[in-house]
């Protein structure tokens, strides 16, 4: 809370660039400083304000310029709180990363793209993995300008999970199960709507309208929002046939029946509602799994992408990826023989990414120690605690895995979140 900054931040506040704003002090702020944040918080913006004093935090919330609580100076080593916002004492010690403190010390597992590079290639179907492979997803923000008839409102909206209830409780559900809560949220949006012809007529009804408005407000951005979202990722399923391709590349990723997956493969570069990306990314897929095969067909499928026009950009694609992730390059065996219960069974509970079965066989404790050599004294037979892994976003994998061992705490982490065209 430096001069400047504080200086910095009434500007902004004065002329907010945002709808909503979160101010974290790293250490204790006068009581001038907070009344000159107030006072130029005009426009009720500011959501939160947290001071860091002894590992205790101060937490400032903003609530529609009423003054709830009263505290004491005593409370706060300040005399006073400013007219409009009200100061709590939270007295629960906050501890960063908290999962540190066990008897199990904590694994690091550095992974390589190059041993998986299935998973990044194909279409996804829970709803934050969609949003990023087919719109993208950068700091939180998608971008949605160029969706046909947006409203001016709607050129970028930000999904975050910490701001956002019906985000954070979709995520990782799938599309189909997304269709029906955005549903359930339009008609739960429509019993609150207030009425046209709702009355004011006393102080009571003025005062409930005041404070369900803002409530009501942030409902009817949540739902325009998601409306719109899932609303643009059915067009661009629809647009560009991506069922019928998914099923193509699920089959292409689990199952080892050339001649199948050959014939679907062409008939798929023979429709011209497949785009030049999903094209390429089909025999992308193809190229990675039969690279090797007595009868392999890549020049064949080479050849018609180059015959519906596919650019040379993606066609050079092809050869590039198995350089980077065939079977050369690849240390474990990314196309295992299954038998027909195991496809059987894949298929039902959803196809899980390599990443999944290297994670379950770290927890166990039974890693190769041949694929994955260790630094340490000890060897892997303790439960790790934590564990991070390379980038993309399996991070279903590791929220499922998460719920499923209690005892154990996964962390995703990596230099860059993939999609398809990352």
């Amino acid at each position: 809370p430096a001069q400047e900054n504080v200086e910095l931040l009434v500007q902004e506040l004065r002329r907010p660039k945002y709808s909503i704003y979160f101010i974290y002090f790293s250490n204790v702020i006068s009581k001038s400083d907070v009344k000159s944040l107030a006072e130029a918080d005009e426009q009720e913006v500011v959501a939160e304000v947290q001071v860091n004093v002894e590992h205790f935090y101060i937490l400032i919330s903003f609530l529609t310029g009423l003054l709830i609580q009263k505290l004491r100076p005593s409370d706060l080593g300040w005399r006073g709180a400013g007219e409009r916002w009200e100061l709590q004492v939270i007295t629960k010690e906050y501890e960063l990363f908290d999962f540190r403190r066990t008897e199990v010390p904590p694994l690091l597992l550095i992974l390589d793209r190059s041993d998986d590079a299935i998973t990044p290639l194909l279409n996804q179907w829970t709803y934050q993995a969609m949003v990023h492979e087919l719109l993208g997803i950068n700091n939180n923000r998608i971008d949605l300008s160029r969706v046909p008839g947006i409203s001016k409102d709607l050129r970028e909206v930000v999904l975050s999970a910490e701001n956002d209830e019906f985000y954070a409780n979709n995520m990782y559900l799938n599309f189909a199960e997304i269709g029906s809560n955005i549903k359930n949220l339009m008609e739960d949006f429509q019993r609150r709507k207030p009425k046209e012809q709702q009355k004011l007529e006393s102080i009571a009804d003025m005062k409930a309208f005041v404070e369900n408005y803002p409530q009501f407000k942030k409902m009817s951005g949540t739902v325009s929002k998601h409306v719109t979202v899932v609303g643009e990722l059915s067009r661009l399923v629809g647009e560009r046939n991506l069922l019928e391709v998914s099923e193509v590349e699920q089959e292409l990723a689990c199952q080892s029946d050339h001649s199948s997956a050959l014939q679907n493969v062409r008939r798929l570069l023979q429709n011209p509602k497949v785009s030049e990306l999903d094209a390429a990314r089909l025999v992308m897929l193809y190229a990675l799994h039969y690279e090797r095969h007595s009868s392999g067909s890549l020049p064949g499928l080479l050849a018609e992408l180059r015959n519906r026009g596919v650019a040379e950009k993606y066609r050079k694609l092809v050869s590039a990826v198995v350089e980077y992730g065939g079977k050369r390059v690849r240390g474990s065996d990314l196309f295992s023989p299954k038998d027909a219960v195991a496809i059987t069974k894949q298929f039902l509970k959803g196809l899980k990414p390599l990443l999944h079965e290297t994670l379950d066989q770290l927890i166990k404790g039974k890693l190769k120690d041949s694929q994955y050599p260790y630094l340490g004294p000890n060897t892997l037979r303790d439960r790790p605690a934590g564990a991070a892994a390379a980038p993309w976003d399996e991070a279903l994998t590791v929220y499922n895995l998460n719920r499923a061992n209690p005892g154990v705490r996964i962390v995703l982490g990596g230099t860059t979140i993939h999609n398809t065209k990352r």
